[in-house]
């Protein structure tokens, strides 16, 4: 299991070095995506700013602990399309047959799959959640390597439960739509105070869609430090993984190849 978990890393570390590479060809263009990025969620800071101005708390929250929030998601977001680039092109995989190529390699087939492919506009959510970072706790040492911690957590959830709607497909035919819900769930909910959801919408938020794991506990651990919560977002992490690798792998199964044999690196 550990020199599996080695190779798996060892792969990814790779993929990311050759995705790095690839966007580096064209830096005009992915210095471009990245700032208009930014730019485009800086615009949400202004919108709350104003909001906050008017109103001193929304469900408990403050000015700072929203940004807060933001600085979670977009850089876990952000982390997850950088080094998973490819999660979403896996139910179209499954139902064109495309996943032969990788199935022939000696290497894990759903990091394989994964880590082949970089979001350019990613890299531009990934750094405006670490600015936005700063600009809200400054040069915390302890707070931002917890933050760091979270962000890997959170982009590891949510890749693992898109693997997990998208995995799916094995079962049931085209999910891509459910999986792309399941996307704009987790962006729509994690950018709200947990206050202002009903106790029903939280049941949600802390099972099928885990956006508790992801911006909720981190941040109140990197505000008041607590190891119990932190073991709750390392272990459902954890699980999510399980999760996402049993679903994939035993509907990988059912399987019907498309006879669609390409070379890859």
């Amino acid at each position: 299991m550990l020199m599996e978990a080695k190779k798996s890393l060892k792969l990814m570390g790779y993929y990311f070095k050759f995705n790095i590479s690839s966007v580096m060809e064209y830096r005009m263009s992915f210095l471009v995506q990245c700032f208009g990025m930014i730019l485009n969620n800086s615009a949400f800071i202004f919108f709350w700013w104003i909001l906050f101005e008017n109103i001193s708390t929304i469900g408990g929250y403050g000015f700072k602990d929203e940004m807060m929030l933001w600085a979670l998601m977009s850089t876990s977001f952000g982390l997850c399309f950088v080094v998973f680039g490819n999660v979403n092109q896996i139910t179209r995989m499954i139902i064109n047959g495309e996943l032969d190529s990788y199935l022939l390699q000696p290497k894990d087939p759903l990091i394989n799959i994964l880590c082949s492919k970089t979001i350019v506009s990613a890299w531009g959510d990934t750094l405006y959640g670490v600015i936005l970072f700063f600009i809200i706790k400054g040069f915390h040492v302890r707070s931002f390597l917890l933050f760091l911690l979270f962000c890997i957590t959170g982009a590891l959830i949510l890749a693992s439960v898109l693997v997990t709607f998208h995995a799916l497909s094995f079962y049931s035919g085209n999910t891509e739509g459910l999986a792309q819900l399941a996307t704009e769930f987790f962006i729509s909910f994690s950018i709200y105070p947990e206050g202002i959801f009903s106790n029903a919408v939280k049941y949600i938020l802390y099972t099928v869609i885990p956006v508790a794991f992801v911006v909720y506990i981190p941040a109140k651990v990197i505000n008041e430090f607590s190891l119990v919560m932190l073991l709750e977002v390392l272990g459902v992490a954890l699980v999510w993984i399980v999760i996402a690798y049993t679903m994939f792998y035993k509907g990988l199964k059912k399987y019907e190849s498309g006879n669609l044999i390409t070379n890859k690196l």
